[in-house]
């Protein structure tokens, strides 16, 4: 496979492990006073750099540093305040050591020692006393929950499955009311905050309304409460390991496949996103690189509207020049790709210098396969194409347009071989484009044929109707032979 252009990545998120970072945080200079001083004493470390580290998104990251004297003391002082949320301190091998809770008032102690990780003692932060509290009755009840779930199954008789799963009920509702006590007691604090966007409501029971079951109730249900008590404009949920998972759940379970339905999600979680100075980059950038190569066909519809609604009207501060370069390229050639769009009109010539019009091939389909003679993929690719042409595409009145987007000086003899050397069919129609066209496209400033596909790689292939418009693209082999049996069916049937 040839790759054109480097698919997006914006935004560089840190793996789950720091075993590769090699190299210490850069420690901030001194800086007027950002209100921020969390003194650390972390033994038996000594002479030696430790680093506070925070979830970002579904990664982990880095964000400061601290040399320990020879008391094994030193102090976190960076420039400006970090962004709320949860963080961890790091050893010098860049193992986690144990989590806190970083909320606005960024002034407290850490007495910790590694044989004692899993206890370290904050002083001067309610809200890390808050969060001791919550993980002590936690894991106590975490592991009661885990035991019974344990002995469930392993249950002989169903009487001792019943009495273990009312056990299990009630661990779970003392967990959740101790939840639910702490948020309402604690509403303003930051672990109400996380503990809020934690939740995820339970499907209810399908009800019956004028003596016929409402089965869409319980998705309804869940879907309109999915939200509850989320701020997308709130930067402190991006450092949380479980906002982007909640997202992700989201978009698989209860949204539907199609591309407007998506952006409908999208543009709220957008707009509403737009005042956080961090949630809103991210979020953009997410789902910018997931419909830009998106995972079904037809959801490219997504990128292109997120780049009508945000990136066209301005919204590109947050990349630089060679990102911003390639969304623009990419949006305008996806624009000219769509589903149902009559296909771009391709003139090119043929293995005989002859001008050959793909809209002037006839043909129930017209399967349209733009490779390179010397990509790897295509060698394995086009063999295929060809044998699945013979075995069943051909007899249904497909017609094979191919274009070889290689620009070397010899590229019509590769042409040649490679169809002699894998014997393709000779009813392909082999095209190319001269240098003389080539450069008089550019020289008008016209769109040229990669453009106008989206050939960021080879091979890409498009699948098209009697009248030229695009059904699929994009595809496997496989999905393209059954989107054509579908059409014939349904054909059938008219």
């Amino acid at each position: 496979m040839k790759h054109f252009a480097n698919i997006i990545v914006l935004l560089l998120i840190a793996t789950h492990s720091f075993e590769q970072v090699k190299k210490p945080v850069a420690k901030a200079t001194a800086a007027p006073s950002s209100g921020s001083h969390i003194a650390i004493t972390l033994k038996p470390y000594k002479n030696i750099w430790v680093y506070i580290g925070s979830y970002y998104g579904k990664g982990k990251t880095l964000v400061d540093s601290a040399f320990l004297d020879e008391n094994s003391k030193g102090v976190f002082k960076p420039a400006k305040k970090y962004t709320p949320g949860i963080y961890f301190v790091v050893s010098p091998t860049y193992s986690i050591l144990f989590e806190l809770l970083m909320d606005e008032k960024q002034q407290f102690s850490i007495d910790a020692d590694t044989l004692k990780k899993d206890n370290p003692v904050i002083t001067g932060s309610m809200e890390n006393d808050l969060f001791k509290s919550y993980s002590e009755y936690s894991v106590e009840k975490g592991k009661k929950i885990s035991a019974l779930t344990e002995q469930y199954k392993k249950a002989p008789t169903k009487a001792d499955s019943s009495k273990i799963r009312t056990e299990l009920v009630e661990e779970n509702k003392l967990l959740q009311t101790y939840r639910e006590d702490l948020i309402k007691k604690n509403p303003s604090s930051l672990l109400a905050t996380l503990l809020n966007a934690m939740k995820q409501p339970d499907y209810p029971a399908i009800p019956v309304v004028n003596g016929k079951a409402d089965t869409l109730y319980p998705y309804h249900h869940v879907k309109d409460h999915f939200w509850d008590d989320v701020e997308f404009n709130d930067d402190r949920l991006l450092r949380t390991p479980f906002f982007e998972t909640k997202v992700d759940t989201y978009f698989k379970t209860l949204v539907p496949n199609d591309p407007d339905s998506i952006y409908k999600e999208v543009k709220y979680m957008l707009l509403f996103a737009r005042t956080g100075k961090e949630m809103y980059p991210y979020l953009l950038t997410k789902f910018t690189n997931k419909y830009i190569n998106p995972e079904y066909m037809g959801q490219d519809k997504v990128f292109i509207k997120i780049f009508e609604d945000f990136y066209a009207k301005g919204d590109t501060t947050y990349l630089n020049a060679a990102s911003r370069k390639t969304i623009i390229e990419r949006a305008y050639s996806m624009m000219a790709n769509q589903l149902g769009n009559p296909a771009p009109p391709l003139d090119l010539v043929d293995t005989a210098g002859k001008i050959a019009s793909l809209y002037n091939v006839k043909g129930k389909f017209t399967f349209v396969v733009f490779w390179d003679p010397t990509c790897g993929h295509c060698k394995e690719e086009l063999p295929r194409i060809d044998s699945i042409y013979k075995a069943r595409w051909k007899s249904v009145g497909l017609k094979l347009y191919s274009v070889n987007v290689s620009t070397a000086a010899n590229t019509t003899q590769e042409l040649k071989k490679f169809v002699n050397d894998k014997k393709l069919d000779t009813d392909w129609l082999y095209t190319s484009q001269t240098k003389e066209a080539r450069e008089a496209e550019q020289a008008a400033g016209q769109p040229n044929f990669r453009q106008l596909y989206d050939v960021y790689k080879t091979p890409t292939m498009y699948l098209l109707d009697e009248q030229k418009h695009i059904i699929a693209k994009q595809l496997s082999i496989e999905q393209f032979n059954d989107i054509i049996t579908a059409k014939i069916k349904s054909n059938a049937k008219k």
